[in-house]
């Protein structure tokens, strides 16, 4: 292969420009549908948002933890949405389902633990946790299979090639990017990353894993005026210490385990067809994600 090509492949491979796996959502009006393997462990009620509530007036002084317990950000706390709220919210104060060990990592340094069916992500310093996040998961049909894969790029300010914030034509962002697997389908790439994006409490992507990122939202949405949830930050920096060189490089970063599946209802998963592809719309079944 001559020089030129065997740099532009090169650079379309770490790029992922041919597939980048990240949005797509449905339309779940009710996360008390959705069942975690922690849920038991606690007393709630459903209780369905109206316009005159907010997090803070829901979940109190630990509306963090509310929305943590249900996998969403406060982008996604709408009316007429139904959310699971703690009989007693003291019991899950820092709530964190992921098991505090994890033994298959204990030699490694730094390994990032995905489990599907809690919908949350850990990261582990030589199998012990050290920081916890819930997390938007790939939908069925694009769900990457379980089993281990590395981070091999950052960029914190990645952005999709393909598909553009809702309603304009800028680019979607993948901020505080680690991109965990590369595959190869039919004429190109698909590539998997972890990066912050907005949580719905529901599978909304393509295969990407994403995180909490109101700095982003903000930027993009114009709320919420105060960025607080930060989850994809820290990870990212977790990650990349101070090796960031403030944009796209390559990386032998962390072992990323991807590990149970999320537990929703099928007739729950009804596709939204939307020719403009942007978030908040779900790929009908068999439809390409390029």
């Amino acid at each position: 292969m001559k020089a030129p090509a065997r740099a532009v492949l090169t650079l379309l491979i770490l790029l992922g420009i041919t597939g980048i796996p990240c949005f797509a959502a449905d339309k779940i009006r009710s996360l008390c549908e959705i069942h975690y393997p922690t849920d038991y462990l606690y007393e709630w009620d459903c209780v369905k948002v109206t316009g005159k509530d907010s997090p803070y007036k829901i979940f109190g002084k630990q509306w963090q933890d509310g929305l943590r317990f249900n996998r969403m950000d406060r982008r996604h706390f709408l009316a007429g949405m139904s959310v699971k709220v703690p009989k007693h919210m003291e019991d899950i104060k820092e709530f964190n389902p992921m098991p505090p060990f994890y033994p298959e990592a204990d030699k490694e340094p730094k390994t990032i633990l995905i489990d599907q069916n809690e919908m949350y992500l850990g990261a582990y310093e030589f199998g012990t946790l050290v920081f916890s996040a819930p997390v938007a998961v790939g939908v069925a049909e694009f769900r990457l299979k379980n089993g281990s894969y590395r981070i091999d790029a950052v960029d914190p300010r990645h952005e999709s090639s393909l598909y553009p914030v809702e309603g304009s034509e800028r680019p979607y962002p993948m901020h505080y990017g680690l991109r965990f697997h590369v595959e190869k389908r039919g004429d190109g790439w698909t590539s998997y990353w972890i990066h912050g994006r907005d949580l719905p409490g529901y599978p909304a992507s393509h295969g990407c894993i994403g995180l909490y990122d109101e700095e982003m939202q903000l930027e993009y949405y114009g709320e919420p005026a105060k960025p607080l949830l930060m989850d994809a930050q820290q990870l990212y920096r977790w990650v990349v210490g101070t090796d960031d060189t403030g944009t796209l490089q390559r990386v032998r970063g962390p072992m990323v385990v991807i590990m149970g599946e999320p537990q929703i209802p099928p007739d729950k998963l009804r596709p939204v067809p939307d020719a403009a592809m942007t978030p908040g719309t779900l790929l009908a079944p068999g439809a390409s994600p390029r």
